[in-house]
């Protein structure tokens, strides 16, 4: 199979039988065998519905229901799990990407050699409230990531089969897909101006916490990726630093001390009335728990379950 476009969705039942029309007549245009996989992420609207009534009428349709709400990230694992094609895209469900995309991003990937080509919506029409926020999210991604790349959080993007096979995508970590496949060894990532359309039907999803999950999502993917496999090297880096620090602080004291008796000069205060004492003894323990924090983490590492599990209702 050619292509697989994945598409998550939650409340979406307006726009599905035109977007899902408009990808398979860009598909019959190409000659390309492919499969639509619409993930209903608990939509409480009619979308499932309209999902089953839109297999009947083209069978290269897919559908995957979950119970309840996960977000996008569980959609888009659920997604991949489940694709077939040799080349991935995905895209929103709200027509605001364009399928007469999918052709360009399928030649770039096949004869470029590429692992990911993300869009990016040059022109947009998002009010300003949420256009700033991105930008400053993405110029902050590029620094901490390296990938430079203009919209990171752009749903329109094409994969590599074997790039969505071997990432994890969870929480709201959807926002940061090519910084994942970089820490997982996929370099060759590029991008592509896209169209952004105005939203036809519905409302958008996403608020104002968005901004902040996402600021929260970076860190955290920043630190996993880095020291995910190893995080001995984080926390008991630290915790060995700050124990010498509070060591040397505390034989320091000592030291002074003795030198006083042996000289006999006169000892003003005691080691324990000393602010400094105090400051090495916290040093001292933090230390300690930082280092036994990394051991725990090296531990739990080692034997983590397996963490994407989502209730499935309904498949077709």
């Amino acid at each position: 199979m050619d292509i697989s476009v994945v598409i998550p969705l939650y409340n979406e039942d307006e726009s599905l039988p035109e977007l899902t029309t408009w990808i398979a007549k860009v598909m019959a245009e190409h000659n390309f065998s492919y499969e639509i996989i619409l993930v209903d992420d608990g939509s409480t609207d009619n979308s499932w519905t309209v999902i089953e009534s839109l297999k009947l009428q083209n069978n290269a349709i897919r559908g995957i229901k979950f119970r309840r709400n996960y977000g996008k990230s569980a959609a888009l694992n659920v997604g991949f799990e489940a694709t077939e094609g040799d080349i991935i895209i995905t895209m929103d469900a709200d027509l605001q990407d364009s399928p007469d995309e999918i052709p360009e991003l399928y030649r770039r990937i096949k004869e470029e050699k590429l692992d990911l080509i993300s869009g990016w919506k040059k022109k947009r029409y998002d009010p300003i409230t949420k256009t700033i926020p991105t930008k400053l999210f993405n110029a902050a991604t590029r620094k901490m990531s390296g990938i430079e790349l203009n919209d990171f959080n752009c749903g329109l993007k094409a994969y590599r089969s074997d790039v969505v096979k071997t990432i994890e995508v969870y929480g709201e970590m959807h926002r940061y897909i090519p910084v994942i496949a970089k820490w997982a060894g996929f370099t060759k990532i590029e991008e592509q101006i896209v169209e952004h359309r105005a939203r036809k039907y519905g409302t958008t999803k996403f608020g104002f916490s968005r901004f902040i999950n996402g600021f929260l999502d970076l860190l955290s993917i920043f630190f996993v990726g880095k020291f995910g496999k190893r995080p001995m090297h984080f926390f008991g880096s630290l915790g060995v630093l700050s124990f010498l620090v509070g060591t040397f602080m505390a034989l320091w004291m000592i030291f002074i001390k003795l030198y006083h008796i042996a000289a006999h000069i006169p000892y003003k205060r005691e080691i324990t009335d000393q602010p400094l004492f105090y400051i090495a003894l916290v040093a001292i323990v933090v230390g300690s728990q930082m280092f036994l924090t990394g051991f725990v983490a090296e531990l739990v590492t080692r034997n983590a379950p397996e963490r994407n599990q989502y209730l499935i209702e309904k498949r077709v």
